[in-house]
């Protein structure tokens, strides 16, 4: 379509600028019909996705607990040991805090703590108590450096054991029944000249010792590593003959999973922010979400290039344009708007021609004094035609125009 003449009226010029936005404005209102329409391929994938993971979910809740949890039958889980123990006799009951663990303890239980290096000060403390008072047993199992200061302070690691299966080599009972176990892999151990006994060494150090606790019939054995507990592993060599001998000498068993709250310490001081509260993986979740998101928009986003010429099919002259406009426009009835953007355009076009800013063109104090020095007949009333009120009438309108049109002709032609 070919362009509007730059020296089209006044009046036909703003017209077609004043009703423009107008109907622009009413060809984009969007409907809900077309709202569905163009984000209902979205809808649908988002909602396949939500599906599919709430069924994924809920398949998986009943059967997947987590590594050395005696509910789940996971290969890394230990739901086969609690089983071989409840045929036993032996009572298994999971709990998630150490207030829980240190107040189930006593002389006929068993306290199993799964993860000890992860407690905070307050949880090991309170361990450490039901190891001293409780007069059970407590196993701990691969306790590094971190909890045994509290929890066994009179053993300390001394390196990894290489080697995962080891003979027993000591007179204990459940390691002489046992025979060969998968102790090691992980921890060995060492004694500062303390009292206990010491299982399958690698190395020339246990990676099982058993240590007395401060209540008479109480101990407190330290096992290096947890492959023992695993349902995959519990029917290899000796391992599920010393997981029972174990965990089976009191007819109760704790078991501490630790929750990750409890990695923390209780003083209030130590906040957390929301991002760490977070799984890990789901700040990957995350990452590639946003990936997604970018590739899709740079996907359906257009070509930025070179602007290409279309041609129309059909030509429409600018008059029409115009004019179809300005009917649009006139049924409008908006001559405030009209009688504005006639004055603004015509202060900037005769800026312009006398050389004023542009940042000044709507400055009386600095358009008139120019205008008025370019005239050359009698002066029209200047005020009143560029900064005047809004017109009244339609005919009112078209006088303006006509004034401004003069106005600017004279000006430019001077």
């Amino acid at each position: 379509m070919t362009p509007p003449d730059s020296r089209a009226p006044a009046a036909d010029a703003v017209t077609a600028a004043a009703t423009g936005p107008r109907t622009t404005a009413a060809a984009a209102v969007t409907t809900p019909r077309t709202l569905w329409r163009r984000s209902r391929g979205f809808l649908i994938c988002l909602g396949i996705l939500i599906a599919a993971a709430v069924t994924l979910a809920a398949l998986a809740s009943g059967s997947r607990h987590g590594r050395l949890d005696p509910r789940s039958a996971d290969p890394d889980g230990s739901r086969a040991v609690a089983e071989l123990l409840r045929a036993r006799g032996v009572t298994t009951r999971v709990v998630t805090t150490a207030r829980e663990a240190a107040a189930a303890a006593g002389p006929a239980t068993t306290l199993l703590v799964t993860d000890p290096d992860r407690l905070g000060e307050s949880r090991l403390r309170a361990i450490r108590s039901a190891i001293d008072l409780s007069g059970g047993r407590t196993v701990l199992l691969a306790p590094g450096s971190p909890s045994l200061r509290d929890l066994a302070p009179a053993a300390r690691t001394k390196g990894t054991a290489f080697d995962e299966d080891l003979d027993p080599g000591c007179p204990l009972p459940a390691a002489a029944t046992a025979g060969r176990a998968a102790t090691g892999g992980d921890h060995r151990y060492t004694t500062d000249g303390a009292t206990g006994t010491a299982c399958y060494p690698s190395g020339g150090h246990p990676t099982l010792l058993v240590l007395p606790s401060g209540t008479a019939g109480g101990d407190t054995v330290l096992l290096g590593s947890e492959t023992i507990l695993l349902n995959k592993e519990l029917a290899s060599e000796g391992n599920a003959s010393l997981a029972l001998q174990l965990l089976g000498t009191r007819p109760d068993l704790v078991w501490y999973l630790p929750s990750p709250a409890e990695a923390e310490d209780e003083d209030p001081a130590q906040e957390q922010s929301f991002l760490d509260l977070l799984p890990h993986g789901w700040s990957w979740a995350f990452l590639q979400l946003f990936v997604a998101a970018a590739l899709a928009a740079l996907w359906r986003a257009r070509r930025l290039g070179p602007l290409v010429t279309e041609k129309l099919p059909v030509a429409v002259r600018a008059s029409e344009t115009t004019e179809g406009r300005a009917r649009l426009y006139r049924k409008a009835g908006a001559r405030d708007r009209a009688a504005t953007v006639l004055r603004a355009a015509t202060r900037e076009r005769l800026a312009a021609l006398l050389g004023v800013p542009p940042t000044q063109a709507h400055d009386p104090q600095a358009l008139l004094p120019a205008v008025s020095a370019r005239l050359t007949e009698r002066q029209p009333d200047l005020t009143g035609l560029l900064f005047g009120t809004t017109p009244t009438t339609d005919a009112a309108l078209v006088a303006l125009a006509d004034h401004l049109d003069a106005l600017e002709r004279e000006v430019r032609t001077s």
